[in-house]
């Protein structure tokens, strides 16, 4: 039975899962700052938007000063995932992990530091944090997960029906594999876009000569899934025309994270899709051409 659960990060998707799974069981939160651990351990986690409430959590910056978990969640950026794990090694042998990483790769880097029954999970949730404290809820999307390597179907379906009964939506499969890819096509395409463009996502994605390349690059990332034998989950294109539909337009993280100067996810997200192309042979001219550009934008940061 899960029945604590510690989450590792605390930015937008780590703050709502820890705020929804604090009204259902025993939350903890793996901090970096001593200042952020203090005050979510005296304030607890507000969420406003889709649902209003204050949830309490314990929080501290060492594995060392909580007790062990049954699930681990780890919901840092990929850019913070291999400094994340490290902090597991060694730690909380009992544990599950799932990982709710953006691209492909997150499952064996946290497998490098313990041998821990592993989830593999991606998230359409989203939301703003206001402050350590307080996150907004905005898109109350499904979370899918799926067993990774040996982990048992059952074990997955128990964190899955714990997320469903927090309040968030959630989707488990035998395999995440197709929903994997299905989300990373949309990724590498829409946030590459947005973070060259400094357009949120919009109307602009679906339509007109702008929507005319997001189509081919996302028609690009369909060839590369057939390739490795993957069926997708969802049709990239058909989740792009519909997010661009939602009625608010959505700043991409990669797009945040240029603005900001700070690195981005680039390297699990369109440089994931262009290593599996080139692994199968696959002519990606498009998806390989944005990859360079990112990587170009984020050096120049200096």
């Amino acid at each position: 039975m899960i029945q604590r659960v510690c989450v590792v990060g605390a930015g937008v998707i780590g703050s709502l899962f820890a705020a929804h799974l604090g009204r259902v069981c025993e939350v903890s939160v793996l901090c970096r700052r001593d200042d952020h651990a203090r005050d979510l351990a005296a304030q607890g986690l507000r969420v406003t938007g889709k649902h209003e409430f204050v949830a309490s959590v314990s929080a501290a910056t060492s594995p060392a000063e909580l007790e062990e978990p049954d699930l681990v969640i780890v919901a840092t950026k990929a850019t913070e995932l291999e400094a994340a794990a490290s902090r597991l090694a060694g730690r909380w042998p009992k544990a599950a992990v799932m990982t709710v990483q953006n691209g492909l790769g997150a499952e064996e880097v946290v497998a490098g530091y313990g041998d821990w029954p592993m989830i593999s999970a991606v998230t359409f949730m989203s939301g703003t944090k206001h402050s350590d404290t307080h996150v907004e809820y905005i898109l109350d999307t499904e979370t899918w997960l799926g067993p990774h390597g040996v982990t048992p179907l059952e074990l997955v379906r128990e964190a899955g029906a714990l997320i469903v009964r927090s309040g968030l939506k959630a989707e488990v499969l035998p395999d995440l594999r197709p929903a994997q890819w299905s989300k990373l096509i949309f990724n590498a395409t829409v946030n590459g876009v947005a973070a060259l463009t400094g357009l949120p996502h919009d109307f602009h994605f679906a339509g007109g000569r702008l929507g005319e390349l997001v189509h081919a690059m996302i028609d690009e990332g369909k060839a590369v899934a057939r390739a490795a034998g993957i069926e997708l989950h969802d049709d990239p294109w058909e989740m792009n025309v519909l997010a661009t539909q939602r009625g608010s337009a959505h700043y991409p993280s990669m797009l945040e994270d240029v603005e900001s100067r700070r690195p981005t996810e680039a390297e699990l997200i369109n440089g994931a899709l262009v290593r599996k192309a080139r692994e199968h042979g696959v002519d990606a001219p498009l998806q390989t051409a944005v990859y360079a550009l990112v990587r170009g934008r984020e050096a120049s940061y200096a």
